[in-house]
């Protein structure tokens, strides 16, 4: 029997805490999320096993997780959501065009789809590997079928279980080509929601029958392909089991995915500070009913120290048998076995590595444009003109921070080259609505000229269904009644872009592309603005340094 310090630090190995990727506490983007050095320094002194990181560059992220790993008593599991590549969250690492993108290319040709989904998995596995991380949280198994969901949309790789199927299979085999674990979330599957569940919890009406034919069916897939990780959903699957969000739930996690579906690697939860467990439980005993239902890492508990000793006292107790403890463990693992036989891959050698490095960066910057290249649409090519005085009107999430906009973004620069003067729309600047319902832009205010729309719009977690209740379509009446209108560009949502152009007058130029990143901007951008000489100064991502 272990003395109550080991017996601490076992449960510990099972925690997965966050932490900012930047060197310095006073650096967080998110302080209340990401600890602090000196108190991640003594969890991971104590036994804690994982951490997954946020925000910084590259250079910070590679450093940061030598200094975790210096730090930890045991082997860590060193994490990030970079569904759409490592630069998603890291600066100078590759952001790529959003899984939906992938998507809208099998539409066209299947193969060239599956082809660059797992040029997708390559591309995110070998650049994490080199920083520092061992585990990926992607892919989304989410069937997107729901247009109105507020969290997954581009996340999804479609509303197709097959095709996400396909995808996602394709995916999986490039990332884990290059040594790295992955993760299928957010089980049993968050697609069919309208409730983002950072927020409060998301209820399933479906029955087993047709899980079984459609959420299911991308985690079979890669279960059978041998898939490290699942990641639950914060979901009440109310047919399933009418009281226990999956998280929580012994029939969903010990019955459907451990009996039902073979699943035999290791369960993690999603973030437990997610206001669909916090509202209903709180985080420490939101830990302990996980890990009682099967759970075997405990993600982002709000007091790591409280989640710790609660789970202690359960085992103490007898509400949760030992044997759950002994088995999470033995998980554990054969997993960091499997990480480090990783090391023994041709492809993760340090000569190979040094080999490919120019290899590397031509296939993913090639990656990056042809993603971006193949799934965007543009109508009226060339048709936007130079003005004297116009407004580059833009819709953002916020400003602080705004990953797709800096100051020199292509969405503002071309546009200020050609005489149109940005102004953001985002939740901390001035309110541009008016109380008319059926002019509800403050155009006048604005000010005069001609009106190029660009629209950032996506699901995004802590935004619940705002964007749904912004009225896009009315404004572009309103701007087309007034004949100001010079174009309309959707970065984002397909949903979103279905529903404006149907109202577009059909004479007006428009672009669309599932992406947001630089990439995306300049190349719609271009295709929509008239060629006059010197006034597109900006290069393409591609022709930029791109550092490993």
């Amino acid at each position: 029997m272990y003395s109550e310090k080991d017996f601490k630090e076992k449960i510990a190995e099972l925690l997965v805490v966050r932490a900012s990727a930047h060197l310095h506490d006073h650096q967080r983007e998110y302080p209340k999320w990401e600890l602090s050095n000196k108190k991640l320094h003594r969890l991971l002194e104590e036994g804690v096993g994982g951490v997954i990181l946020f925000g910084g560059s590259l250079a910070e992220l590679s450093e940061r997780c030598k200094n975790l790993n210096s730090w930890a008593k045991n082997s860590l599991l060193l994490c990030a959501d970079v569904e759409e590549g490592v630069g998603q969250r890291f600066s100078g690492g590759q952001w790529l065009a959003p899984p939906m993108s992938l998507n809208k290319i099998y539409q066209k040709d299947s193969q060239a789809a599956l082809n660059f989904a797992e040029l997708y998995g390559r591309c995110i596995g070998l650049e994490a590997r080199r920083n520092g991380l061992n585990w990926v949280l992607a892919p989304v198994c989410d069937v997107n079928t729901n247009s109105k969901n507020p969290v997954i949309d581009v996340r999804a790789w479609g509303d197709d279980p097959l095709i996400v199927s396909a995808l996602t299979c394709s995916f999986y085999k490039g990332l884990s080509s290059q040594g790295v674990i992955a993760c299928a979330k957010h089980f049993p599957g968050h697609g069919d929601t309208e409730i983002d569940s950072h927020l409060a919890l998301p209820t399933l009406e479906h029955d087993l029958k047709r899980l079984m034919q459609v959420e299911l069916v991308p985690f079979r897939a890669l279960i059978s392909l041998g898939i490290e990780t699942v990641m639950t959903g914060h979901l009440l699957c109310k047919q399933i089991d009418h009281k226990n969000p999956a998280t929580v739930s012994k029939l969903i996690i010990s019955k459907l995915l451990r009996q039902e579906l073979g699943f035999k690697g290791l369960v993690v939860t999603d973030a437990l500070i997610m206001g669909a467990m916090t509202k209903a439980y709180g985080s420490t005993e939101a830990a302990v009913m996980a890990f009682d239902a099967g759970a075997d890492l405990i993600l982002m508990p709000d007091n790591p120290d409280q989640a710790i000793e609660a789970i202690y006292q359960s085992l103490l107790s007898g509400r949760i048998p030992m044997d759950r403890l002994e088995n999470s463990l033995q998980r554990r693992r054969n997993l960091i076995t499997k990480i480090d036989s990783f090391s023994k891959l041709p492809s993760t050698q340090p000569l190979a590595l040094r080999t490919h490095d120019q290899k590397f960066r031509y296939q993913t910057n090639s990656l990056c444009h042809d993603l971006v290249v193949s799934s965007m649409e543009v109508l009226h090519p060339g048709s936007i003109q130079e003005v004297n005085s116009g407004l580059n009107l833009i819709r953002v999430d916020g400003v602080i921070p705004c990953s797709p906009l800096h100051r020199t973004s292509p969405s503002i620069s071309l546009p200020e080259d050609i005489g149109y003067r940005t102004i953001l729309i985002h939740a901390m600047g001035v309110s541009p609505w008016t109380e008319d319902s059926n002019a509800p832009l403050d155009i006048d205010r604005l000010g005069n000229g001609p009106v190029l729309l660009q629209l950032f719009l996506r699901g995004n977690p802590f935004r619940g269904d705002n964007d749904f209740k912004e009225p896009w379509s009315i404004i572009l009446n309103q701007l087309q009644r007034l004949n100001r209108l010079a174009g309309l560009i959707v970065f984002g949502s397909p949903y979103i872009w279905k529903d404006l152009k149907s109202n577009l007058n059909p004479y007006i130029p428009a672009a669309y592309s599932p992406g947001q990143m630089d990439e995306a901007q300049y190349q719609l951008l271009t295709s929509l603005i008239a060629p006059c000489g010197d006034n597109i100064k900006l290069k393409s991502n591609l022709d930029k340094e791109f550092t490993i």
